[in-house]
């Protein structure tokens, strides 16, 4: 074996690199381990072909006398170097992907360019036995050169290492740059690339990204602004207003309660008065939903504490439980004079706050609309009580009796100070039999909360994982 390899060196160490390169093509990127054990095997292999030969590549190939054999056996040796450069490349590549992930590989990059530069010179300084001052020398010359022209190429990359060091930002978070909003796809050498809400792709330089003001949406993981902002003229008391809009944050459970959501005022002008009304979400997906949830709770607080954007809708004489039968989706299909007739059979009944309205168990022989606040719908899941959602403005209660004659199955209870209009039984009976659409209506939203109140009492909590020492030993090792 020792004669075969003396004899052909060149032959055996050729197929070992070429063989290295089928394996490395062959095997598919899933099996990164095994692809870099085979390249390890055939460097040591292709190592040990070379001492075998009397060959050492850190000196000159040692047949002087014979020309094409020395000359065969010099590249041998500066291939020797190239070899050794890469596999010491992917190796680290390896090590820096697993602990940082996708944002060690520009480190990956940049370090392999620095390993190949140090094995050239070393493969000219031991194999070829150049003059390394000189070549240093001259590649320092030309290096300043070569920056100078490459100034923004190479002013991305550093900023790039800069961004992957201190990671404001990674992979997968939604971000926005200088205003440009959008989410993180890749982060190279020299750019970063968003995927904006238009399907578009956005190419960001990372020394722009490093000196821009960068908005990280993604991080916190677990807590998520969302705010939402309304214009009202001026002349509006601003209690008024603020009032509604607390009620609207209160209106909705998937807001956190810490942070406590807040409203208050933004920006004033002689014609006008911005406000906001802010909270936090758990979810980078439920921000959309939540937001376009406030914005219509908002526009029913205020339109329910008297606040208007309509010049029409505010000229007409319509008393405020005729305004409210706009507002409900079992009324839509009565006309103008069937409405105002209705709104003369409802009575207004204030609640206070954390009041029942209708308990569990209980027959509401009356239909009751929310005028203004937030009530609160939970239902019996053993021995506790599970709020199923909450309502607002233009919502009614009761709606089981007229369908199936039943008690309810649900407690109403008040989170605000409440006004709610009671329509009594005869002038309900009196709707559902001169209009199918209103009870059809009506069946259909007694349906979704039964649904809807099933569906949350089969929900089953997630089990608790008791943890002790040997787990947490086990996740640090």
């Amino acid at each position: 074996m020792l004669t075969l390899i003396q004899d052909h060196p060149l032959a055996i160490g050729a197929c070992l690199l070429i063989l290295d390169l089928l394996i490395w093509r062959t095997l598919p990127d899933s099996q990164k381990p095994l692809r870099i054990f085979a390249r390890l095997l055939a460097f040591v292999l292709f190592s040990w072909v070379l001492i075998s030969a009397g060959m050492s590549p850190l000196q000159p190939a040692p047949w002087v006398d014979d020309v094409a054999r020395n000359l065969l056996a010099t590249v041998l040796e500066i291939f020797w170097w190239l070899f050794a450069a890469r596999t010491l490349t992917v190796v680290l590549g390896l090590i820096l992907i697993s602990r940082s992930g996708h944002t060690g590989r520009l480190l990956q990059d940049v370090m392999g360019a620095v390993i190949f530069l140090i094995a050239i010179v070393a493969a000219a300084a031991y194999v070829m036995q150049l003059p390394v001052k000189g070549l240093l020398a001259t590649s320092g010359a030309m290096a300043i050169i070569v920056g100078l022209a490459l100034q923004s190429t190479l002013s991305d990359v550093f900023s790039g290492i800069v961004l992957n060091t201190t990671k404001p930002y990674q992979i997968d978070d939604l971000i926005s740059i200088d205003g440009t909003e959008g989410r993180v796809t890749d982060i190279d050498w020299r750019a970063t690339r968003l995927l904006t809400s238009n399907g578009s792709m956005a190419v960001i330089p990372n020394s722009v990204a490093a000196k821009a003001k960068i908005l990280n949406f993604s991080r916190p993981s677990n807590i998520h602004g969302v705010s939402i902002s309304v214009v009202v003229p001026t002349q509006v008391r601003p209690r008024r207003v603020l009032d509604a809009l607390e009620k609207a944050l209160q209106g909705t459970s998937a807001l956190l309660t810490v942070p406590k959501p807040k409203a208050s005022i933004k920006a004033t002008t002689l014609e006008s008065t911005e406000y906001e009304a802010s909270g936090f979400v758990a979810s980078m997906d439920q921000k959309g939903s939540v937001r376009n949830h406030l914005f219509d709770l908002a526009h029913r607080h205020l339109e329910a504490s008297g606040v208007v954007w309509n010049a029409d809708f505010a000229t007409r004489p319509w008393t405020r439980q005729r305004g409210v039968l706009e507002d409900v989706k079992i009324f839509r299909s009565l006309s103008t004079d069937e409405k105002d007739q209705l709104a003369q059979n409802m009575t207004p009944i204030e609640y206070a706050a954390d009041q029942v309205i209708l308990g569990v168990g209980e027959s509401a022989e009356y239909l009751l609309v929310i005028g203004t606040g937030v009530v609160s719908a939970s239902v019996h899941n053993g021995s506790e009580l599970v709020e199923a959602g909450r309502m607002g403005p233009g919502e009614v209660l009761g709606a089981e009796h007229f369908v199936e004659g039943d008690t309810s199955n649900v407690e109403f209870r008040t989170l605000t100070s409440c006004i709610l209009f009671r329509i009594e039984k005869e002038a309900v009976r009196s709707c559902l039999d001169e209009r199918s659409e209103v009870k059809t209506a009506l069946t259909k939203l007694h349906r979704f909360r039964q649904q809807a109140s099933q569906s949350l009492l089969l929900q089953k909590p997630a089990a608790i994982k008791k943890a002790g020492f040997l787990d947490w030993l086990q996740r640090k090792v």
